[in-house]
């Protein structure tokens, strides 16, 4: 029996791949990595608490993200 990983799933983005990320309400609450990127290449899960000021920054990979309405 075989089974897929995330790493061969094409469905899903690559992790960490851009500095500047919007984030939308809905998708509260928020990690770095998010669920739709591939996770074998990035580093652990954090959640971030975006929600507080509007703005958060992931301490692994830098990515910077803005909360959006």
């Amino acid at each position: 029996m075989t089974h897929r990983t995330d790493a061969q799933d094409d469905s899903l983005e690559y992790a960490n791949t851009q500095s500047r990320v919007k984030v939308s309400l809905a998708e509260l609450p928020f990690s770095c990595p998010a669920p739709n990127q591939k996770l074998w290449n990035a580093h652990p899960r954090v959640f971030l608490p975006i929600e507080d000021t509007g703005e958060a920054t992931c301490p692994y990979c830098g990515t910077h993200f803005i909360l959006t309405d």
